[in-house]
């Protein structure tokens, strides 16, 4: 099977390319997604908040994708459900296996990864104690009150206050549970602010800075964790250890992209963001192969996942047009600056580039630079910025031009 752009995925990145390489003159477009239906998940998020940049209205998770889904069925694109893709290579070769056509392989032209991300599990975490029932993600939670209509629990205490953590706080609260307290380890949120307000505070919910949990009780079921305080080393601080009852543990502690795939394909990864290193484009290391999305590297809203995604189907649709290696100059992050994305400019480039970021702690009031050579090219200033929130900077084309290689710097003014 030969396919102009295949896309790894039809979440909300995978739709918005597959119409982007579609609008942009592709000719066949397949989209390949392991789940039953289209739309990842959003389809689990019911609450609000989601297209007020994108679609210029406020809708729910599933209202978005389905915003998606329509447009794509209006298209002539190819759609493949329950298929896991099990392998891709740098000459744009997919093997992929489902019911209906077994193991079968696709050759493409251009290839957009997006296959999201997966939440940080209590592997990876190493809490002390044993494992009885209780202990699940806070995106599993989801899954079950959302989409099952079943309870994990009746007493919560939430570790991490990352967005999923603080949406389902609140969701638990409302079907009649008891969130006893949010812990965060660091001394700042990773979720966005409008989530610790609307989630937290204005429904009584604690939520602890600088505390993590230590161990957690039950044979068969959880009976309660203990909590501490961690000192500037992150470790806990003996005399502050409490116990809290509770029959259930949400982990809220971080989001991992799904970057197998690319690993095997040897495309070179960031290793702060843990998705591929891209350009202005979205195309990785490998020629041809483009990513977008929680697979790139882990976004606030939905909406700018849509937006990056519809460059990376854009320049997918028009890459066997052109395949004529350009050079570029790199994109690294400077001081107080954990990463940036895209990691290389085309050089002569002379189109306004947005580069997306985080800092590594709170700054306030903050100057965002752009050095270049060992001088300011470009800066602005901004009120706050915050690791939980990822923030951008829109580099004009005519400093692009003239610069060299580009360092994203933040600092106090």
């Amino acid at each position: 099977m030969n396919t102009d752009v295949v896309v790894i995925g039809g979440g909300p990145a995978g739709l918005a390319a597959a119409i982007s390489a579609k609008e942009n003159g592709a000719g066949r477009v397949l989209i390949l997604e392991r789940d039953t239906a289209l739309g990842g998940i959003l389809q689990q998020c019911i609450h609000n908040g989601f297209g007020l940049h994108y679609f210029g209205e406020e809708l729910t998770g599933p209202e978005y994708a389905q915003r998606c889904i329509d447009k794509i069925m209006t298209m002539d694109v190819g759609i493949k459900l329950d298929t896991m893709v099990l392998s891709i290579d740098q000459s744009r070769n997919i093997v992929a296996v489902n019911r209906e056509d077994g193991v079968f392989k696709v050759s493409a032209n251009a290839i957009v990864l997006a296959m999201g991300c997966r939440e940080r599990t209590r592997g990876a975490l190493q809490i002390a104690g044993t494992r009885p029932a209780g202990v699940l993600t806070a995106g599993s939670a989801q899954y079950m009150v959302n989409m099952q209509g079943y309870m994990p629990g009746n007493e919560v205490v939430i570790l991490g206050s990352g967005d999923i953590g603080l949406i389902m706080a609140r969701r638990m609260t409302w079907e009649g549970a008891k969130v006893k307290l949010v812990c965060e380890l660091m001394p700042y949120s990773s979720g966005l602010a409008r989530n610790i307000s609307q989630c937290l505070l204005d429904n009584d919910i604690p939520l602890k800075f600088n505390h993590t949990v230590v161990e957690v009780h039950g044979k068969s079921r959880v009976e309660g964790v203990t909590v501490a305080q961690v000192d500037e080393n992150l470790k806990p601080i003996k005399d502050t250890y409490e116990y809290i009852s509770c029959d259930t543990l949400l982990l809220s502690v971080g989001l991992i992209p799904e970057n197998e795939l690319s690993r095997e394909a040897d495309i070179q990864l960031d290793p702060s963001t843990k998705g591929a290193i891209v350009d202005e484009r979205r195309q990785t290391s490998a020629p041809g192969i483009f990513a977008c999305g929680n697979v790139l590297h882990v976004h606030d809203l939905v909406d700018n996942v849509s937006q990056e995604a519809e460059i990376a189907g854009k320049c997918a649709a028009l890459f066997y047009k052109d395949e004529t290696v350009k050079k570029q100059m790199s994109v690294t992050a400077g001081d107080n600056v954990a990463y940036c994305v895209p990691q290389n400019i085309t050089i002569g480039t002379n189109e306004d580039t947005p580069v997306y970021f985080r800092v590594r702690s709170i700054i306030k009031p903050a100057r965002i630079k752009v050095m270049s050579k060992g001088r300011e090219v470009y800066a602005r200033n901004k009120q706050i910025c915050t690791p939980g929130e990822m923030e951008k900077i829109i580099i004009p084309g005519e400093v692009l031009v003239e610069a060299g290689a580009l360092k994203i710097v933040v600092e106090q003014r």
